[in-house]
């Protein structure tokens, strides 16, 4: 990109671009900083070391944490080889870790912290062993097995743990009301609101999940296309992203009400079912 910059665009484009590449950079980096920041204060510093810290020594630790986070960033990225080896690696190893647990905390009842953290800790631990495991073989090409591995710890630190409190449960899934296996929680929810029912629109989900993929892949190539000058592949992203912009309207964005059972609704349910 540096030979290209420096080759094709004119000297005052340059500067424009280089100061929006910086800017992307900075946003990007802010924000990691600072999820970084809050995980490590809120989850570690304040919840098991010290949680009557006075609001000075928050401000302090957030401080020394968020230098200590660059710090450590910057020494990886000193003994990275390349960028490639980098994003083979975030793709392979950091994706397959944490898809199983994202995926399975909004289907599963059964799924907890203690899944969540297991899924991801043994996900990352395979993901460091994988170069020494399968030094020629591409990362990108290991991503089922350490989803499958990530899966099982998932499902495994889940199961053998306590179950999350069916209050808290419940009045997730009265809010969210997701589909997937939520039949003891739904049960009880339906004691409480009588025919508060079950999400039946998995497959117009899927279908929704399918057509953004392809509107995001369209929304990726189609600047390429601009920017190569190819008329006919231009036109062609430009027609599929019409056709999948109408169909996310028409079965998505035309749905949204229908998802949840809101809260207005709950609250009407449960005034008309108490007798008092």
């Amino acid at each position: 990109m540096p030979i290209s910059i420096s080759e094709f665009v004119p000297v005052g484009l340059t500067g424009l671009l280089l100061a929006g590449l910086l800017a992307a950079f900075m946003s990007t980096f802010a924000g990691t900083l600072n999820a970084a920041q809050a995980y490590i204060l809120n989850d570690i510093y304040l919840k098991y070391y010290n949680p009557e810290a006075s609001n000075v020594k928050v401000r302090n630790m957030s401080y020394m944490i968020g230098v200590s986070v660059v710090l450590i960033s910057i020494i990886f990225g000193i003994f990275a080889e390349n960028v490639n080896s980098m994003l083979q690696w975030i793709v392979s190893a950091l994706y397959g870790s944490y898809v199983a647990s994202n995926v399975l905390k909004w289907y599963w009842w059964r799924f907890n912290a203690y899944g969540y953290f297991w899924g991801m800790a043994t996900g990352l631990v395979f993901a460091l062993l994988m170069p020494e495991l399968f030094p020629n073989t591409l990362e990108l090409y290991l991503f089922p097995g350490l989803l499958l591995v990530s899966l099982g710890g998932s499902i495994g630190g889940a199961l053998l743990t306590p179950a999350t409190d069916m209050e808290t449960l419940k009045s997730f899934y009265k809010n969210i009301k997701p589909w997937g296996y939520w039949g003891p929680v739904r049960e009880e929810v339906e004691k409480e609101i009588p025919g508060f029912g079950k999400n039946t629109n998995a497959k117009r989900d899927w279908l929704n999940v399918i057509i953004g993929t392809i509107t995001q892949m369209v929304l990726v190539v189609l600047p390429i296309y601009v920017v190569l000058m190819q008329l006919v592949p231009t036109l062609v992203s430009l027609l599929i992203l019409v056709v999948c912009g109408y169909m996310l309207k028409i079965w998505w964005y035309d749905k949204i009400e229908e998802y949840p059972l809101g809260s207005q609704e709950i609250k009407e349910t449960e005034v008309q079912s108490d007798p008092s």
